[in-house]
């Protein structure tokens, strides 16, 4: 695999660990009465990569589920990422493509 690619998957994992921790520290914060992490830092993280973490870490503990319009936000998030990861797929494959003549 190129080192790009290695750099990116660590990077993303990295990431949504990351993010699935936050939300189970806002969870355990909200319980206790600590402070809590501000929804824009969650957001941050979610949109910086992390929206397959903070989407895990909402369903596993139950946290801002019907938090609105936190909800919408992070939906919207996971929306563009998903067409964004199919646009840079439909790039990458069409730019092989037509680099493969060249050789």
């Amino acid at each position: 695999m190129p080192l790009a690619a290695t750099s990116l998957l660590c990077f993303l994992v990295v990431i949504n660990v990351t993010s699935f921790c936050q939300f189970w520290y806002d969870k355990q914060a909200a319980r206790s009465g600590w402070r809590r992490i501000r929804e824009r830092t969650l957001l941050e993280t979610a949109f910086f990569g992390g929206s397959i973490g903070a989407m895990a870490g909402r369903h596993v503990f139950r946290h801002k589920t019907r938090k609105e319009p936190f909800r919408t936000q992070l939906i919207l998030i996971v929306i563009f990422q998903m067409i964004a990861a199919a646009a840079c797929a439909i790039f990458a494959s069409g730019y092989l493509d037509a680099s493969a003549g060249l050789f």
